[in-house]
């Protein structure tokens, strides 16, 4: 064996037993949470003393197609009058502002105490927008719903009970997914979204570990983002910014599993590929910032052990784009050494990382739904799509170690509710050219790839292959066929209004 195939194969074999330990840490996870699945959502330690008074901020930003649905279902939430302040926080730069402007007047002439806050400068995004509401917002609690979700009457009435223990920060809800059956895509990402919060939330939760607000369909107690330094923009997720600032000063967090509030989650490709690139990046930022704080910490060794594993799981991305362009070459060393020692050591490292990955969703999934043998099905395409995104999500993590700056993007909703609803003829595409054709040519090298392994009678790697090739082609494909079918309706419709 040469240098260079010693090389490869040692840079293989640690991008894997790195990959297995972290899926390892899912089965940890799991294991957190049969210990403590018998607790049910927390009961508050008493009640208030009386109604407090509540403000309800909404940032938005161009999102002409969901504010309405927003502030309607808001005003909806079932609580006094008197006690309750909404602000819409628009920085917009088209027509949702007369939309928006609208709603808020409609609402304002029924007798809700809501205001239009409208800024022509977005420094620092959604917690710029955050941070220069808080002056106004006459609330001794806040809580935040961004434009996709559709918050439910008995949100407040659930939530205030748990701010009776002084030391609680903040109260979090499940988000549902009003727009899961539309497409294969929505329902990847509903199970996605659901093993965060049942696998992830829920055993840090009981378990007395660190986790993070998620940004909306929650409520912070106003003396806790005072006291942890308010709204910081100098990441792009804001919210876990906050909420480890929050816990390292002892404040507490409160999730309610069974307090769902519904939201539409993306319908394309890259508009899905934009929020994971953002949260993936924000996400490093935060691990830059504050992991070291808490490291240095006297906090008990398992909130450190768990935080080092949440805030630098995306590092898992680059050590997959790495492994991709390693398995070809480290697959015909290990097949020129032998086969059988291929199967001895290369298929349990690939059992290993990503056996820790299905289970922790099949467990969620099972939790939650009565469906769930039906659900798993996806459990496939949604390993393809993970490996998938590996491109978009490490470009992300690259970005955030090298402090590249760049504008809080926003993902794009069109309201999509009904499986018969449109999204092709609406505005807020997003544009992505070379990204695309990097993950379509990594889908055609594990064309070739798994090619070569049928060729050679290597069919143990053959389906760890088959989701690598899938994934890339799938997130490719998708990213180039929707955006061009969306430009061409545009064009189209451009032309006969003409």
């Amino acid at each position: 064996m040469t240098a260079s195939d010693s090389l490869i194969l040692g840079a293989y074999f640690f991008i894997l037993t790195i990959l297995a330990i972290y899926g390892t840490h899912r089965h940890f996870l799991v294991y957190l949470h049969k210990k403590y699945r018998d607790q049910a959502d927390p009961q508050p330690l008493g009640t208030l003393a009386c109604l407090p008074k509540v403000t309800i901020q909404l940032p938005i930003y161009n999102e002409m197609y969901v504010v309405d649905r927003l502030v309607h279902a808001v005003c909806r939430i079932d609580y006094p009058r008197e006690l309750l302040q909404i602000q819409l926080l628009d920085d917009s730069t088209d027509e949702t502002q007369q939309i928006a402007q609208l709603v808020v007047q409609r609402y304002a002439n029924q007798g809700f105490d809501i205001d239009y806050v409208h800024r022509d400068d977005r420094t620092g995004y959604k917690a710029g927008a955050l941070e220069a509401a808080m002056p106004q917002a006459s609330g001794e609690f806040i809580a935040i719903f961004d434009a996709d979700f559709i918050p439910t009457s008995d949100f407040l009435m659930r939530c205030l009970p748990h701010f009776s223990d002084p030391k609680v920060a903040v109260v979090q809800a499940r988000w549902g997914h009003i727009n899961e059956a539309y497409s294969v895509l929505t329902r990847v990402q509903a199970i996605m979204l659901d093993g965060h919060f049942i696998l992830e939330h829920g055993p840090r939760f009981r378990s007395g570990r660190f986790w993070n607000f998620n940004g909306t369909a929650g409520m912070w107690r106003r003396q806790a983002i005072v006291d942890a330094g308010g709204w910081e923009h100098d990441t792009i997720t804001e919210d876990m910014d906050l909420s480890y600032r929050a816990q390292m000063r002892g404040w507490r967090f409160v999730f309610l599993r069974n307090l769902v509030e519904p939201a539409e989650v993306p319908v394309e490709m890259n508009a899905f590929k934009s929020q994971q690139h953002r949260w993936a990046k924000g996400a490093t930022q935060v691990c830059r910032k504050v992991l070291p704080q808490v490291l240095r910490s006297d906090l008990p060794l398992p909130i450190k052990v768990e935080a080092f594993f949440h805030l630098t799981g995306n590092f898992n991305f680059l050590l997959m784009v790495a492994l991709s362009l390693l398995m070809f070459p480290a697959m015909v060393i290990r097949y020129n050494m032998g086969w059988y020692e291929m199967l001895l050591i290369d298929v349990p490292m690939f059992f290993a990382a990503t056996w820790g990955v299905c289970n922790f969703y099949i467990v969620s999934q099972r939790e939650i739904h009565t469906d769930w043998v039906s659900r798993l099905k996806y459990l496939p395409v949604l390993m393809s799509i993970g490996i998938g995104l590996s491109v978009n999500n490490g470009r992300a993590v690259v970005e955030a170690l090298f402090d590249k700056k760049s504008e809080f993007t926003r993902t794009p909703k069109y309201g999509i509710e009904r499986s018969s609803d449109d999204w092709v003829s609406k505005k807020y595409r997003q544009s992505v050219l070379i990204q695309p054709l990097v993950e379509l040519g990594l889908g055609l090298y594990f064309t070739a790839t798994v090619f070569y392994a049928l060729a050679n009678g290597i069919y143990g790697t053959v389906p760890f292959l088959v989701m690598f090739q899938f994934g890339f082609l799938y997130t490719g494909l998708m990213s180039v066929v929707q955006q061009y079918a969306g430009s061409v309706v545009l064009k189209t419709e451009v032309a006969g209004g003409k």
